[in-house]
């Protein structure tokens, strides 16, 4: 009989497309699950992983065998879900994937809470964008994934999950003191035509939001760095290289010279919990639940636009001077 552990490794491989990846999902290093793998292939006597450059890809019958894998492993999953709903209590391993800001900002005392009140609970945490926590868990391979996006970019949730909506994260503009717009209550997008952005790079959901907010303001946004970390980000805007939209869960202290000033139409991302619906009775999804929601606080909303602008909208504010950059 074929070991779910090792059955679990070969699926986490399939999805993730590495041994690499696989072991970051799955919380083991590499090299155990290279093992997990190898002794698959003694048991199965079949090959399941060929070498190709400096990766592996998964052979005709390691594929077949990935995905009968997936069904085994949705079944084993509702047969664990009753046993736990029948004791009652948060037990086993609860695997959460989220996005960096909500790990810093919102986890680390719901993760707590959690760790006091279900000590038989295993809690293991994944960090990654909310485009791919989403599908981890569609395919089984988290519980639950606290991910983020946008109105006018929704995020692509498969059939099977279910959500639970914690609220707006606002979005402030960050800049430096000294830059013209810094003088105003709230600043309109179409003062930020013009100007030199760090954002994160292309494929990140807060990225596609500022390349269509701007596109609608009527400008390609001119982005010279692109940087995956929202401290960096902020480092870079304190060092006068240009201005960004930084959101407010997990931001921290702003470093000296560095202000931040809410933008109108307001832009706010929609943070929200996903599992698998069929999990909606285990008691650790439950607990978890509660536990973040427990931990979530709301963030104040922009105020209204001022009737007078504190600084004319001329051609000369739209960029900062040499000296300021």
């Amino acid at each position: 009989m074929m070991d779910l552990g090792r059955l679990r490794a070969l699926r986490a491989v399939a999805v993730h497309g590495s041994v690499g990846g696989a072991a970051a999902a799955l919380g083991f290093t590499p090299s155990a699950v290279s093992q997990q793998i190898s002794k698959l292939e003694r048991e199965t006597r079949t090959v399941l992983l060929e070498r190709q450059g400096r990766g592996v890809v998964l052979t005709d019958a390691a594929q077949q065998l990935a995905n009968t894998a997936q069904q085994v492993l949705a079944l084993v999953e509702q047969a664990e879900v009753t046993l736990e709903e029948q004791r009652g209590q948060a037990v086993g391993r609860l695997m959460v994937a989220t996005f960096a800001t909500g790990a810093r900002g919102l986890l680390p005392g719901a993760l707590a809470e959690l760790r006091e009140t279900c000590p038989e609970l295993d809690v293991r945490l994944l960090e990654t964008d909310p485009y791919l926590a989403a599908e981890l868990v569609a395919r089984g391979e988290v519980d639950l994934a606290l991910v983020q996006d946008w109105p006018t970019v929704p995020l692509p949730v498969q059939d099977g999950l279910a959500r639970l909506d914690l609220g707006p994260d606002p979005v402030d503009l960050l800049l430096r003191e000294e830059d013209p717009l810094a003088a105003l209550t709230v600043v309109p997008v179409a003062r930020l035509c013009g100007r030199r952005w760090i954002s994160v790079p292309p494929g990140n959901i807060c990225h596609d939001w500022l390349v269509r907010t701007m596109r609608e303001a009527g400008e390609e946004p001119d982005v010279h760095y692109q940087v995956g970390e929202f401290e960096t980000q902020i480092a870079l805007i304190a060092a006068g290289l240009g201005v960004g939209l930084v959101p407010r869960l997990g931001r921290g202290t702003l470093p000296p010279g560095v202000v931040a000033r809410p933008v109108v139409p307001e832009p706010a991302r929609r943070v929200f919990l996903l599992w698998r619906s069929q999990a909606s009775r285990r008691p650790a999804i439950t607990a978890a639940l509660s536990a973040v929601q427990r931990h979530w606080q709301p963030r104040p909303t922009a105020p209204a636009v001022p009737a007078t602008p504190a600084v004319p909208a001329t051609p000369e504010h739209t960029r900062l001077s040499p000296r300021n950059r």
